[in-house]
């Protein structure tokens, strides 16, 4: 992947890479010129906490400017400050809702504004659900749908060809290790990080040796206020499953886009649970995934059978 201007040249290995990646590509000159003056930046939704902040984090240590976006003010500007207090780059803090259908547009513009544009997009923004599918209102469903799909298909479908036609970029959507089986006790929330895997992978399929890096993260837990915000914090799983850190997560993501993986799974226990959960029978991992990601509260309000009928 190349680096802004002012920062260190690639080595041999990485230029190569680059060359491998882009060994169809057939940038359009209008396309260069369209961003001539202008710096690359990493786009990250979702940037002002969590896996989102720690992205910005490193790329902003590969020494990439960033534009972080989200719809909190103060822990934006406090994230961007910080990230260029520690790595000195530009860190443009941005508020915008990912989920509203110019947003991607009038980000262009903003970008612009600054003297940049985006040259990778990290389509961090999502919540889960957790709890019987039925309890949650049509309201919390349809929003999770809107940011976790909508949203991040629409900024996909918006930045990518413009990164085609230049012959450079890349795309890094988060998942879950949770795409890819059935999710009981979180099932709009499974079903829609399968959803995502599904999207990266067919895309980057299409478009392998243009220049743009599609890469899918599918993380298993990681240690940030995501489970406890989606109430999933008394599930088993969160017992039972290591849990790796926001940093962690991050570095694996970042080296795996930088190598131009499609899939990252962070981790050697998530690796493995990866492979289980692709060959086990469907019989067998249902009912497993289900016991794991069910809320205790879910058996305690379950009344005892005493063997009547």
């Amino acid at each position: 992947m190349q680096n802004p201007s002012g920062i260190k040249k690639p080595g041999v290995f990485a230029r190569l890479l680059d060359k491998w990646i882009a060994r169809y590509a057939q940038p359009y000159a209008a396309a260069l010129d369209a961003v001539a003056g202008l710096k690359p930046a990493v786009v990250v939704t979702g940037g002002s906490r969590g896996i989102g902040l720690a992205m910005a984090r490193r790329f902003a240590k590969a020494g990439h400017d960033v534009a972080i976006l989200a719809r909190n003010s103060d822990a934006l500007q406090e994230a961007a400050a910080a990230i260029e207090r520690n790595f000195g780059v530009k860190a443009h803090a941005i508020i915008i809702d990912v989920t509203e259908p110019d947003a991607p547009r009038r980000l262009d513009t903003q970008l612009a504004e600054r003297g940049c544009y985006m040259d990778v997009l990290v389509n961090s923004a999502g919540i889960g659900l957790s709890g019987r599918f039925e309890s949650h209102s049509e309201k919390d469903v349809v929003h999770l749908l809107d940011l976790n799909v909508r949203a991040l298909t629409r900024w996909m479908r918006h930045a990518l060809p413009a990164m085609l036609a230049r012959g450079r970029g890349g795309i890094l959507n988060v998942a879950s290790l949770g795409g890819l089986a059935a999710g009981p006790y979180q099932a709009a929330y499974y079903a829609s990080k399968a959803y995502v895997i599904s999207l990266t992978a067919a895309a980057a399929w299409e478009n392998a040796g243009e220049g743009v890096r599609l890469t899918v993260l599918a993380p298993g837990p990681v240690n940030t206020s995501f489970h406890e915000a989606m109430g999933a914090e008394s599930s088993f799983y969160r017992q039972l499953l290591p849990a790796l850190s926001p940093e962690h997560t991050a570095n694996s993501a970042y080296n795996g886009f930088v190598l131009g993986r499609c899939l990252i799974v962070p981790g050697v226990i998530n690796t493995f649970m990866a492979v289980a959960l692709r060959i086990l029978p469907h019989t067998l991992l249902l009912p497993l995934v289900g016991w794991l990601l069910r809320p205790r509260e879910e058996l305690q309000n379950e009344k005892p059978n005493d063997g009547e009928h």
